[in-house]
């Protein structure tokens, strides 16, 4: 199947719609707009826009292709879109999943349509079998000889033994975001096991606990990793008496530079990132234990930028496959 000319090297960023996204914070803007200075025409979409159907062809019986409504971009200055057209997604030299969670039911099946295209020769950034395997907590555990004493679990009587032995505790939910719903417990908090119950759903839900780290006074960093290279930095200290550093919570963002035991977490992740097409991704470091491995829509990006006079968005798209 001939597929349309887009001008060389088309980059399709899959997205909240764009009239949400804030430019100077957003990482998936500061990556639109580092394509378009590499001129590269930038095209966006939403996961609504996704599709598979019959592939053209001279005879029947070609198969299903993925295929998108996008919309091309002109993104400097932020933004002016024109007319929609209805493309195969093999036209575009990468595709980005930069849809921010949740990692829903439409989420999951818009992996599956990438999958579909990425079978056809795209390159799909990151992949989609990827995308629903790394749990953005579980994933971690690969490495739990790099984390603080961690269990995941359901029962309420097991999470809260892991209490009463490591005294003071974060519980995480699995599927949470930007900090949202992470709680600092312990021991002696009143109404532990009922506030077990409430994290569980009863029991139902299984959630990650983790010894608390006193470090992360001094802050959590967020490193950014390109096919497995640490590329910038940035910290996030918590503020307001807030334990969490999380920017979207009220964490202030510091300039940062990597300790030796940071790039040893980085060199020991980068094979596994790079074999499963892990091409952007932010890890979370807090007093040198691995703490979280963002995959999904990682951010940081403008922060590094700002604060460390990093490129980091043009040296990404400066490294594309």
């Amino acid at each position: 199947m001939a597929t349309p000319a887009l001008g060389e090297g088309a980059q399709l960023f899959v997205i909240d719609p764009i009239a949400r996204l804030n430019p100077a914070k957003d990482s998936s803007v500061a990556l639109m707009q580092a394509a378009e200075r590499a001129g590269r025409p930038v095209w966006v979409c939403t996961l609504a826009d996704l599709s598979a159907a019959e592939r053209p062809g001279p005879a029947p019986g070609q198969g299903h292709g993925a295929w998108v409504l996008a919309t091309p971009v002109t993104c400097e200055p932020w933004y002016s879109v024109g007319e929609p057209q209805r493309l195969p997604l093999e036209a575009f030299a990468h595709v980005w999943m930069r849809k921010d969670p949740p990692v829903d039911e439409a989420y999951l099946y818009a992996t599956h349509l990438l999958e579909l295209a990425e079978r056809h020769g795209v390159q799909v950034i990151n992949r989609p079998s990827a995308l629903r395997a790394w749990n953005e907590k579980l994933s971690s555990l690969r490495w739990s000889h790099l984390m603080a004493p961690t269990l995941v679990a359901s029962r309420v009587d097991d999470l809260a033994a892991f209490t009463a032995k490591h005294g003071e505790v974060v519980l995480k939910p699995l599927g949470g975001r930007a900090g949202q719903g992470v709680v600092f417990a312990s021991a002696a908090t009143p109404g532990l096991r009922a506030l077990l119950e409430l994290v569980t759903a009863m029991e139902s839900l299984p959630v990650m606990v983790q010894a608390f780290l006193p470090g992360v006074a001094a802050g959590d960093k967020r490193i950014l990793l390109v096919n497995g290279e640490p590329l910038g930095a940035v910290n996030r200290v918590p503020s307001g008496g807030e334990f969490r550093s999380n920017l979207a919570v009220g964490g202030q963002p510091q300039a940062a530079d990597l300790s030796e035991a940071e790039r040893a977490i980085c060199a020991e992740l980068a094979p596994a990132l790079q074999a499963e097409g892990l091409f952007f991704v932010g890890i979370d470091v807090i007093d040198g234990r691995l703490s979280e491995i963002n995959v999904t829509s990682p951010t940081g990006i403008r922060e590094v930028e700002r604060l460390g006079g990093v490129p980091l968005a043009d040296q990404t798209v400066a490294l594309l496959p």
